[in-house]
Formats: structure tokens, C-alpha cells, sequence
């Protein structure tokens, strides 16, 4: 017996030491990841673009009023001036004629795009097409030698835990590889319409935008594109990446048609709380809440309301909000869904023909090209501002009052955090915004009197007024 107990309290030594060894060896841990970035540096490219940006700096802390006999005796200090301002971003090639994937914010307004390899060779690309929705673009360069593609993974194949790594452009230290793991997957950061990012902890940072992540297979599953950064610091290892699958969708779009073709319902919509589903008695809160329909839209014509609650779409269900765009715009352009509605504390059906999101007054309002000879750098918030027309007023229905700056470019590391170009700041510490000059002298005199808080009031692309706050230090 003494034996036999001797034996179990052996073999139990024996498992605990042998155990953990057999878990750490099931897994392959790299032991350098050189051979797989030497094998995919030359097609991982620099992108630098350059723009006029017409700047009216107001060298005085006040401005004068319309009409104010000061007004034309110092006009002569308020001059508008020019500047060539410079961006840098990431890239890779996906096609031996030269074309490179990267993200529309690099290039958006850019005059002059010029792609770098790893190797100093510079060639000039133009744009084929771009999709500020996914926050992708598809360039060209302007070369007739081969160069050498990457292929794209099964980003719905990526596991959290997986090895990763990034190539890019970080700062503009060109061919920069960093390695992480997956973090985690499906991400919603509020930061596109579409947002269903993988989450890296490999490093990126500004400049790594556009880029590639691989898998250790040296196949893309992603396109790095953002950070969190508090205080627009460098990484701290949240970075978030486009998922290659739906992504290569876009870009497919892109390089056949020049621009995408995305299903359209027509409906603005929210999230469905715990008190609107105890409301609706509802067992839980699911689906997208109608908040408003599109006149003459698909959803219009199709019977749906302002109140109605989307449980599903074409056979899937749309289990939050954020869920019913991904599957609208997935959907071909002319087909008939069934729609199903909790309506009334019933489940009812509709029919809807869906149209084309790029072809609708809000897709043309959204992405309505600003004036480049009108952009205002905003430098402490790292963005470009333009003043705000009637004709936006009018094409965005927006109170005829109405005054403020529409954000025309937003660079990396701002810490203006989920804003969108095009989104339109009305108001900076309760006052109210009458131009892009006027808004660069009051941040200047809010920040000069020591604010570490700025409180600002903005209409977002779906012309839905808030409120943020934005840390200065």
C-alpha cells in the first residue's frame, strides 16, 4: 500500500512537471520573424501627398465686425496665405500592374501623392478610387515595371492570441516591422459607419496608417488604420486594423468601378435600450430602433416607420444597431429583402427594394469635396476646418441659423477622439462659431488662458447635435 501511495504521489509530480511543457510546445512560438519581413518588405510601401492649404491666421486676439471702420484699416494683417502642407501614411501593393491599398485619410485632398519603397525608389500614383465610409482607397502608380503583390488572408480565420505583425511608415521611419497578438476581434470604436476592427497590441503609430498586418503566414488580414492615444501620445498598444475580408470586398468595388456600390435602406437610426424594450415589451433589447426615414427612400417606399424596430435582415438578425448597416451596405444594390419589424408589440414583415447609398442626397452630402483653397489648419486639434455655406446648410436641412466650420481633414494623433470629417463644430466653450478665423482665435485665447478642458458642440454626419469635451493635458 505504502508503495502504490508512493507511486500515485510520483505520477502526480510527474503530470504537474510534464503537463505545463506539453501546453507551452502544442503552440509555436517564432523564434524571429526576419525571413517573413524580408519576404513581404519589398511590397509594403511610404505614401507622403502633399496640399495647398490657405490658412487666415488673425494676428490680433480680436476680430472686428462686419461693417467696423477698423475692419478695412487692418485688412491688410488678415490676408489669407498659402502653404504646402505634407502627410504620411502606409501602403501595400495587391497587384503586379502597381496598385496599392491604403486608407482614404492619407490621400483625402491630396495634390500630389508620391509612393516609396523600401528600397528609396519613388514613383507618383493617382488615385482610382476611394471609400471614406470603410476609410479605404485604392491608388495607382505611375510606372510600367512589375512589382510584387501580397495576397490577402481570411481575416474571419483570425483567432485572439494569434501572432501578428505590422509593417509601415510610422513618423516616417520607413520599412518599421512590429509584431504583436491579436487583442481582440469585432471591435466598434465609433470611428466609421462600417467599424468591425481587429484589435493589435503590435505598435503603430502615426504614419503606420494604410499598412499591412500579417499573419504569420505572410498573408494581410488587415489594414492598420487607428489608435487610441490619450494626449496624442504614441502607441500604448491599442491599435485597430480593417479585416481584410471586408475590406477586399471594397476594394474590388473600387478598382472595377472607381468608387462602391452599397445597399441602401434610408432610415436613421438608435440604440434599443432597457427601457425602450420594457416599453415595447420586448423580452430584450435587441435590433435598430427607426428614428426617422429617408423621404422616398427604400424603407419609405417599403412600408417602414419611424418607431419600428429592426429584428432582421434578408434571413440575419441584426442583434444592435451598429449591426443593420454592415449587413444594408453587403447586400447588391436592387434586391428585394424581407424586412422583419417589431411593430406595435407585433412581428410583422415588410418587402423593401433596396437602393444605392452612393446615389442618395445624404451619401452626396456626407462626401461633398470642400474647397481646398478654403481649408483652415487647425494645429493644436489637428485638423482642417472650412466655414460653413448655405449650400451645406440647405443640402443638410440644418437650421437656417445655422453657423459654425466643417471639418475638412483630420490627422493623426488629434485628440478630437470619434469625430468625422465632414461633422461641423458649431460652438467652442459655449460660443458660438461664425468662421474658421474666428475659431482659430478663440481656441488660441481659450488655451492661452489656461483651459485644459475644451467643451465643443458639433453636428455629426447624420446632422445629430452633441456635445464633447477634449482634454488638453
Amino acid at each position: 500500500m505504502k508503495n502504490y501511495k508512493r507511486f500515485i504521489n510520483f505520477s502526480l509530480v510527474v503530470v504537474l512537471l510534464i503537463f505545463p511543457v506539453s501546453i507551452s510546445q502544442s503552440k509555436t512560438i517564432p523564434s524571429s520573424f526576419a525571413d517573413l519581413a524580408e519576404k513581404l518588405m519589398p511590397s509594403v510601401v511610404n505614401i507622403s501627398t502633399t496640399q495647398t492649404i490657405k490658412t487666415t491666421a488673425n494676428p490680433f486676439p480680436f476680430e472686428f465686425p462686419p461693417g467696423s471702420p477698423f475692419e478695412d484699416m487692418f485688412k491688410e494683417f488678415n490676408k489669407p496665405t498659402e502653404r504646402k502642407a505634407t502627410a504620411l501614411g502606409s501602403g501595400f501593393i495587391i497587384d503586379k500592374k502597381g496598385l496599392v491599398v491604403t486608407n482614404n485619410h492619407v490621400i483625402q485632398g491630396a495634390e500630389d501623392i508620391v509612393v516609396t519603397f523600401n528600397d528609396k525608389t519613388e514613383y507618383k500614383a493617382k488615385v482610382v478610387g476611394k471609400d471614406p465610409y470603410m476609410d479605404l482607397a485604392v491608388l495607382e502608380i505611375e510606372s510600367k515595371e512589375k512589382f510584387i503583390p501580397l495576397s490577402f488572408g481570411d481575416s474571419d480565420k483570425a483567432r485572439v492570441g494569434d501572432w501578428v505583425i505590422a509593417i509601415g511608415n510610422p513618423f516616417g521611419f520607413g520599412g518599421t516591422v512590429t509584431s504583436g497578438i491579436i487583442s481582440s476581434r469585432n471591435r466598434d470604436i465609433g470611428l466609421t459607419r462600417y467599424d468591425d476592427f481587429i484589435q493589435t497590441d503590435a505598435s503603430i503609430n502615426q504614419g503606420n496608417s494604410g499598412g499591412p498586418l500579417f499573419d504569420l503566414n505572410g498573408k494581410v488580414i488587415g489594414i492598420n488604420t487607428a489608435i487610441i492615444a490619450p494626449g496624442a501620445s504614441g502607441s500604448i498598444g491599442i491599435g485597430f486594423a480593417i479585416p481584410s475580408n471586408p475590406a477586399s470586398k471594397v476594394i474590388e468595388q473600387l478598382i472595377k468601378f472607381g468608387e462602391t456600390k452599397r445597399g441602401w435602406l434610408g432610415v436613421r437610426i438608435q440604440q434599443v435600450t432597457k427601457e425602450i424594450a420594457e416599453v415595447e415589451k420586448m423580452e430584450k433589447p435587441e435590433g435598430a430602433l427607426v428614428a426617422s426615414v429617408a423621404e422616398k427612400s427604400p424603407a419609405d417606399k417599403g412600408g417602414i416607420k419611424a418607431g419600428d424596430i429592426i429584428l432582421e435582415f434578408d434571413g440575419k438578425k441584426v442583434d444592435t444597431m451598429r449591426t443593420l448597416p454592415k449587413l444594408v451596405a453587403q447586400t447588391k444594390v436592387g434586391k428585394k429583402v424581407t424586412v422583419k419589424i417589431w411593430r406595435n408589440q407585433k412581428l410583422i414583415s415588410k418587402k423593401v427594394i433596396l437602393g444605392r447609398l452612393e446615389s442618395s442626397e445624404q451619401f452626396k452630402a456626407e462626401t461633398k469635396e470642400a474647397d481646398d483653397s478654403k481649408y483652415v489648419e487647425i494645429e493644436k486639434l489637428k485638423i482642417f476646418v472650412r466655414d460653413l455655406t448655405k449650400d451645406d446648410i440647405d443640402e443638410r436641412k440644418l437650421p437656417k441659423d445655422t453657423t459654425g466650420v466643417v471639418i475638412t481633414k483630420i490627422l493623426e494623433g488629434t485628440p478630437l477622439m470619434f469625430i468625422s470629417v465632414n461633422d461641423i463644430i458649431v460652438e467652442l466653450q459655449k460660443k458660438r462659431i461664425t468662421s474658421a478665423g474666428q475659431f482659430s482665435n478663440l481656441l488660441k485665447d481659450t488655451i492661452n488662458k489656461g483651459a485644459e478642458t475644451l467643451y465643443l458642440a458639433i453636428y455629426n454626419t447624420s446632422n445629430q447635435r452633441s456635445y464633447i469635451t477634449v482634454k488638453l493635458k
